[in-house]
């Protein structure tokens, strides 16, 4: 008998560890059902999707295989002032590798024979091997190609041959990289270097207000903007032309780009930054440090006295592409050469990407030169 109810028993005690195995193993089921079942994401009233929820780690942190190594990568269009931005990192220091426009000669062979999905994927892949050190993926490009990795004349001064072989060898040297290009235009393009872990990967966007960059197009390329130079004169813009057509895909383009940026995706957590020009011309040391922070690399002596040397010199020969300038005259200097009827049509097919930058609108001549009337919006928060 005692034997027969020491054997019930077993099986009791059997049977209730099972059940407790088998409500654990639903738990966990459940908990990994929930982690990996999308669920769709709130839109905001600005109709941007709402952030993800925060965890406690970052995931990409977590598994990072850059060996402390830093990329930062500039994300512009033309006349936005990417070449001055940029030289905060390119005048760091020995421990930093700064490529200017690598993608240039990528554009300059295939932008009039390749559709805009390609073209963006090849940007995308120049760029993760130059971030790598591999300039392999470039030469391809450059024209005529490099012999033995050594390029021709690259610079119409008097620049000589490059050798890419020098040219990597030198990069793995360098603790941080960086890169400013005005060639790639959709973010989301980058997320693959974004999560590459090898990259520990920053974007910073740098924008500008849409009627500063058409002044300085116009004073820059006169040739290619010799409509609006006639348009000025007559006091009249057809609103139906091209050229009106395509400004408003440029700001578009950028604006939907800094939508995906600030909704703050998963993959973008911490690895976004959108700059305003005219907050890194009016306060150029503190953007500067703000940069180097998100960047997460330290700012060094030699880039804040670069900056205090070329943020309040007014060079005697201007020189449009020079880095040199008096920050507080460049902010405003476009509203006393950009005619109010330009401004007005910019504002007409740029309004969106505008507001969402805070920059104000004008109703008149008499505002867009009044240096009183301030064109940015003073809560606007970077």
């Amino acid at each position: 008998m005692k034997t027969k109810y020491a054997f019930i028993f077993i099986c009791i005690v059997a049977l209730v560890i099972i059940e407790q195995e088998t409500n654990i193993l639903s738990r966990v089921s459940d908990e990994l059902i929930q982690r990996v079942t999308p669920h769709p994401t709130p839109q905001t009233q600005q109709g941007l999707p709402s952030e993800e929820p925060e965890v406690e780690e970052d995931i990409m942190d977590a598994h990072s295989h850059s060996g402390g190594h830093k990329h930062i990568l500039i994300l512009a269009t033309a006349r936005t002032g990417s070449t001055f931005v940029g030289e905060f990192f390119n005048q760091h220091g020995d421990n930093m590798f700064y490529l200017y426009e690598p993608l240039h000669y990528v554009d300059a062979m295939l932008k009039r024979t390749t559709n805009g999905s390609v073209l963006a994927g090849i940007h995308k892949d120049v760029l993760q091997g130059l971030f790598l050190c591999d300039f392999t993926p470039l030469e391809k490009f450059i024209s005529p190609r490099p012999l033995n990795h050594v390029t021709p004349t690259l610079c119409k001064k008097s620049c000589g041959p490059l050798n890419l072989t020098l040219a990597s060898q030198s990069c793995l040297t360098k603790e941080h990289r960086a890169m400013k290009t005005t060639r790639l235009r959709q973010l989301d393009i980058l997320r693959p270097l974004v999560e590459d872990p090898r990259l520990d990967l920053r974007v910073i966007q740098l924008v500008r207000d849409p009627r500063a960059i058409l002044a300085s197009r116009m004073a820059t390329f006169p040739d290619i903007f010799q409509k609006w130079r006639t348009w000025a004169q007559q006091g009249k813009v057809p609103e139906d032309d091209e050229q009106v057509k395509w400004l408003k895909e440029q700001c578009d383009s950028v604006r939907m780009s800094a939508m995906v940026g600030l909704s703050r995706p998963r993959w973008l957590r911490r690895r976004y930054m959108l700059l305003r020009y005219e907050d890194v011309t009016r306060y150029p040391m503190q953007k500067a440090e703000e940069i180097y922070s998100f960047a997460g690399i330290p700012f060094s002596s030699q880039a804040r006295e670069w900056i205090l040397r070329n943020t309040q010199t007014t060079p005697a020969n201007i020189d449009p592409y020079s880095t040199m300038r008096n920050s507080l005259e460049q902010a405003d200097k476009w509203r006393f050469s950009l005619p109010y009827e330009l401004a007005r049509v910019v504002q007409m097919v740029c309004g969106p990407t505008m507001e969402l930058f805070g920059y104000s609108l004008v109703d008149d001549e008499k505002m867009l030169v009044n240096r009183s009337v301030s064109l940015l919006d003073p809560l606007y928060l970077m």
